[in-house]
């Protein structure tokens, strides 16, 4: 028995038609995933399929007349030699890219960038599942006659780049101080080519129908263009400023990090970690206790800190005014133990809540948010005690030079020597880590520049509220409001070499040393000879006495990301026909996790320049996980190249590429554990169509996706299956047969179910997608293939189109039907499956259009909505059901077909007429010799293996002469006893019924007895058949 006849005879003989639906994904799952378990990784080159053509030895027209050839499809679905044809057709055929003239004529448009991955390596299987996402959206719009433009690009991605270079260069002995800007910058650019180049492929890899004619880098000179411009214009606007302020500073980095980059481990307990630039594990979850001396008294304060080196920038103690206990001290001196001044007790009521603690609170203004709000009320001096890779500078005294955390282990052993250390309690705390260094964040006071947030977060507000932006999820316009509401100036500068340096020129007047902190001293400008224009205006002095200094500085990678929906546009030529075709784009999509890093970044700066939002909708897709659900990590081995699942790998492979990678030693042992418990056979080649299909299927309205590999590799089956399906199709339909017209009341029973089930997929995959269902529009599309398709319609038409059926018009309509069923399921499956679906569709007689990229997208027909059609086929269906059922609980041997009956219990003759008509079929799903409709039940019949349906009908499998009559009767009796056991058990619980029993609950008892009842007497009744 084939595997699909096996899993329709479980599943429709446990469930029935209706109660299947709810079954059949899971279970099919299940299955595959055991099978895929089973399966070598890596499928060795004998066992391939002989049959598969070497396409390296032909040109494109043969190659294509090959692909159009049903006659020469290979045995079996091989994903390389379906996949590695098409896309370099569709980009010849320019399928993808859509002129600013034509789109400005087509009053349809959809418009989509996608969110440019990182040049700083490769794709991974969240950037997969970004592709899934928008490029079956893109597919679907382009065959329902939409003028698309997918715009591909990559970002410099500052920060991430630089270190992951800086790392790489470690390993030569090389750093980017000793080699200067210029050769480190050349390093950069060495390895954006590189890495954006594999990338680039990779995106064609798993299909992405990108518009490459319009791609750019976040580099280019358009986006440097586009991001001086922004920052002039804002400037000007008075909405870009200098300020010195304390910032989020990674001492790793050496650079300054915006609120967003921050992450927050919640420390519960003590805990040891490892912090960059740190020998030894440092412990936090820890508040020290120590005591300041009064000048000139015996008395002291005792104050508490979780960061006990930053007392050495401590410039006063604060008390509450209304704190009796302090209220003598309050202006008294206070002894620095380590550092050579005076520090003064003050009052500050906002700052100390006098109940908490011991009511005194070391204040270090230069190092501490809350201190540095007090520290600017009380007028206080700011003392900077760190340098900028984090080690104590010349203000802490002895300590100077020592890293901050090796200078707070040895500051707890000199207060305990000096007598003024008292104890360290456990203390909850949120730590803050840089984001992409894991560093620990020191506040530090900086100069910077900052965007001015204020003016524009009600209006970021409002655009959702109205409508004119639409989040998707609708569960994320809160965190919207919520995130809004709390908006800060963003701090936009950024201390590295890699990206677009600041617009802005420091004036030097006759070699003066201006104060890089006042804004005064800067000019901004579009270039440095403007710069020089405006300076000469501004301080009315000879241009000889002027020299300009561009800021060594770079901006935040998000500003020129910020831009990304009109810069690539030609924006700021507002006049270039791709703005005025293409800009506000249609949607944006990405992951939920950069909401604010980046999609408010987009909606700020459109509404600053052009007072809109820069697309209508935003669909926010969830994180991928590994199957355990921990975040994909480097460094943890489980992050997945989608190339590895679309071409397979060997577990050798995977270790080498971590090999190959910049983690530490720690980290590559970490990593190719989990690679060996995972992948022990490697992972074996699925393609990108099942890779696609298989990520669009997650989707199902949750924040994260465990990702299974194996879930990957059951729908790799599963395009096995079409490919099967089809393969046995194709021949089935002449080569002169031509596409007409179908109307439903003039076709075969089967022939009218297809259609109906085919449009009740085509409707529900179309308001899938219209609802941004991915993963219901998969499985819409699921069901209706392998079970309606090839499970029923394709067995139940194998003896219409027979060589034996001399019904030439019977046979012709049943072709026409199988052909409209194959040309729009295909259509169907573009959007998710685009390299199979044109690989089988192109394979199809008399195609108008050249591709399926571009042919309609199937759209439902009213014409082939029909109940009665469904609940006919349905009783079809269900007969086929308890035949199967009574079969298989038979000692039945598999090949043996035996002969079936039917009574009609109600007297409808319009039943006995549909089972005589849809016989055939009934002895194929069924897979019996023959059925029959009987008037009366006779002796032969009581012999008979019995069931009823809905006590409409009674059905009969004549198993007497092929069964083992003794293990038959043993099976029966032994249902019997079981039958009255819970007649008993039902019984006794009935007969203790009180007024308390709920009503419902009797009535349940009472069908269960009833239906025990009929079992019972129908299994007696077979016993008896048994005896004659």
């Amino acid at each position: 028995m084939h595997e699909s006849d096996e899993m329709f005879t479980r599943l429709i003989t446990r469930f029935g038609v209706k109660a299947l639906e709810k079954k059949k994904e899971k279970d099919f799952m299940k299955h595959i995933a055991a099978k895929a378990e089973q399966k070598p990784a890596i499928i060795a080159e004998t066992q391939k399929a002989k049959d598969v053509p070497d396409l390296s030895k032909l040109s494109g027209a043969e190659i294509l007349a090959l692909k159009r050839d049903a006659s020469k499809m290979p045995e079996s679905y091989q994903p390389n030699f379906v996949e590695s044809f098409w896309y370099k057709y569709w980009e010849e055929k320019k399928y993808f890219h859509v002129s600013a003239e034509e789109a400005l004529k087509n009053d349809k448009r959809y418009v989509m960038v996608l969110p440019p991955p990182n040049v700083t390596g490769y794709l991974h299987l969240g950037h997969g599942l970004t592709s899934a996402i928008e490029d079956s959206l893109t597919r679907i719009h382009r065959q329902r006659g939409y003028a698309t433009c997918y715009l591909p690009g990559t970002d410099h991605a500052g920060i991430a780049t630089q270190t992951v270079v800086e790392k790489a260069l470690a390993k030569q002995q090389l750093n980017k101080w000793e080699m200067g800007r210029e050769k480190f910058l050349e390093k950069v650019w060495e390895w954006k080519d590189k890495h954006g180049a594999q990338i680039l492929e990779q995106l064609r890899r798993v299909g992405s129908s990108l518009d490459w004619e319009r791609y750019h880098f976040t580099m280019d000179e358009q986006l440097k263009t586009a991001v001086t411009e922004a920052f002039v214009l804002l400037y000007e606007k008075g909405l870009i400023y200098r300020a010195t302020r304390l910032v989020n500073w990674s001492c790793q980095l050496k650079t300054a990090i915006s609120d967003i980059e921050v992450t927050y481990e919640d420390i519960k307990e003590p805990i040891k970690l490892k912090v960059p630039g740190h020998a030894q594990p440092v412990e936090f979850g820890w508040l020290t206790h120590f005591a300041y001396k009064v000048k000139d008294s015996n008395e002291e304060l005792v104050v508490a800190t979780t960061r006990l080196e930053t007392m050495l920038g401590d410039t006063a103690v604060a008390v509450n005014s209304k704190d009796q206990r302090y209220a003598h001290l309050i202006g008294k001196e206070l002894v620095h133990p380590f550092c050579n001044r005076v520090i003064k007790v003050i009052a500050d009521d906002q700052l100390v809540d006098m109940s908490f603690g011991t009511g005194a609170v070391k204040v270090t203004p230069a190092h501490d948010p809350n201190d540095y709000e007090c520290g600017q009320r009380q007028k206080l001096e700011f003392i900077q005690i760190f340098d900028e890779d984090g080690k104590i500078n010349q203000n802490g005294g002895k300590y100077a030079g020592m890293m901050r955390f090796d200078c707070r282990r040895q500051m707890e052993e000199d207060m305990k020597q000096l007598g003024i250390y008292r104890d360290k309690t456990p203390n909850q705390m949120r730590l803050g880590l840089c984001s992409r260094s894991k560093d620990v964040i020191e506040p530090m006071i900086k100069p910077q520049w900052y965007v001015n947030c204020q003016h524009i977060k009600q209006r970021m507000i409002d655009v959702v509220k109205n409508g004119e932006l639409v989040l998707i999820p609708s569960e994320y316009e809160n965190e919207w409001f919520r995130w809004m509401d709390g908006l800060r100036d963003w701090c936009i500068s950024r201390q590295i070499w890699w990206g677009h340096r600041c617009p802005a020129y420091l004036v030097s007047i006759n070699g003066s040393q201006p104060d890089t902190s006042n804004q005064d001293n800067w000019i901004v400008a579009r270039s440095e000879e403007e710069a020089l224009k405006k300076a000469v205006a501004k301080y009315n002095i000879p241009v000889e006495q002027i020299k300009l200094s561009q800021d060594e500085d770079v901006l935040d990678t998000w500003f020129s990301s910020g831009l990304f929906p009109f810069s690539t546009f030609g924006w700021p030529d507002t006049n270039n026909p791709d703005f005025k075709a293409f800009f506000p784009n249609t949607i944006l999509e990405t992951g939920w996790d950069i909401l604010f890093f980046w999609v408010a970044k987009m909606v700020q700066f459109s509404l600053e320049f052009f007072d809109k939002v820069p697309f209508k909708y935003v669909f926010l897709h969830p994180l991928i996980r590994d199957k355990d659900g921990k975040k994909m990590s480097k460094s943890l081995g489980n992050v997945i190249d989608p190339l590895e699942i679309i071409d397979g790998t060997s577990l050798e492979n995977l270790k080498q590429k971590i090999y190959e990678g910049n983690l530490s030693k720690d980290e590559i042992q970490r990593a190719i554990k989990q690679k060996e418990e995972e992948f022990p056979n490697g992972i074996p080649e699925c393609g990108g169509d099942a890779l696609r299909f298989g990520l669009l299927s997650y989707l199902q309205k949750t924040p994260n996706i465990n990702m299974d590999v194996k879930h990957i590799i059951g729908y790799r089956q599963f395009c096995n299956k079409i490919w099967n399906s089809c393969r046995f199709a194709f021949p089935k339909l002449p080569k002169d047969i031509n596409y007409v017209k179908l109307e439903l009341n003039n076709l075969q029973l089967i022939n009218q179910w297809i259609l109906v089930k085919l449009n009740q997929t085509i409707t529900g995959v179309n308001a899938a997608f219209d609802d941004y269902e991915f993963g219901q529009a998969t499985q819409n599309f699921h069901q209706f293939w392998l079970y309606d398709f090839c499970d029923i319609y394709l067995e139940g038409i194998k003896n219409i189109l027979s060589d034996k059926n001399q019904d030439q018009k019977i046979k012709l309509e049943t072709q026409q039907t199988l052909l409209t069923v194959l040309d729009q399921g295909l259509r169907l499956l573009h959007p998710m499956m685009p390299y199979l679906s044109e690989e089988l569709w192109q394979k199809l007689p008399c195609q108008k259009e050249d591709s399926l990229i571009i042919a309609k997208y199937p759209s439902p027909n009213p014409q082939w909505i029909n109940q009665d059609v469904e609940i006919q086929f349905d009783l079809v269906l269900n007969i086929s059901k308890k035949l199967r059922s009574v079969i298989s609980k038979s000692q039945l041997p598999a090949n043996v077909r035996p002969d079936a009956y039917v009574l009609n219990l109600i007297g409808e003759k319009s039943l006995d007429d549909l089972i005589k008509q849809q016989a055939d079929i009934i002895c194929l799903l069924a897979r019996i010799k023959s059925i029959t409709v009987i008037q009366q039940e006779t002796e032969q019949h009581k012999q008979c293996g019995v069931d009823t349906l809905e006590a409409k009908l009674k059905i009969f499998v004549n198993m007497k002469d092929n069964i083992d009559l003794t293990k038959e009767n043993e099976r029966l009796v032994k249902k019997l006893n079981e039958l009255i056991k819970y007649i008993n058990a039902l019984q006794d619980k009935m007969s203790k019924y009180n007024d308390k029993v709920p009503d419902q609950v009797k009535k349940t008892d009472m069908e269960k007895m009833e239906k025990y009842h009929q079992e019972k007497l129908l299994t007696e009744q077979q016993i008896e058949s048994l005896k004659k």
